[in-house]
């Protein structure tokens, strides 16, 4: 992909509201991370989503004071990225993703596969 060119991003459900929501290290950290997805690249900071459909949803996790923030994203489509899910991790026990955020990226991600195939047809990676 030209450096120069840029994937547009989708934002599904609340999470460009819960971006903004974010301290300004964190919001700058995943805005970058996205920046970069947005050019074909991957930002030191990203990994594919463990258990969730290999590696078409990937993770930013930013680490702010004691608090832990992440944005889940997929670049499975050609022309666009959507941002599925973003949110502050709120449980102190275990590193994994709660079910609850599970099931809703799921259900954005199939909404994601919908939006795509209405805007841009049914091309994907």
């Amino acid at each position: 992909m030209n450096t120069k060119s840029r994937k547009p991003i989708e934002w599904l459900g609340d999470s460009l509201n819960e971006l903004s929501s974010f301290p300004l290290e964190v919001k700058t950290e995943i805005g970058f991370a996205l920046h970069e997805a947005q050019k074909g690249r991957k930002h030191s900071s990203v990994k594919p989503l463990r258990g969730f459909h290999g590696a078409s949803v990937l993770e930013v996790k930013s680490d702010f004071n004691t608090d832990t923030f992440r944005a889940m994203y997929t670049v499975r489509f050609k022309e666009v990225i959507y941002v599925l899910h973003v949110f502050q991790k709120k449980s102190k026990s275990g590193i994994s993703t709660p079910k609850e955020d599970l099931d809703l990226i799921d259900k954005r991600l199939h909404s994601a596969k919908d939006h795509y195939k209405s805007n841009y047809g049914d091309q994907e990676l």
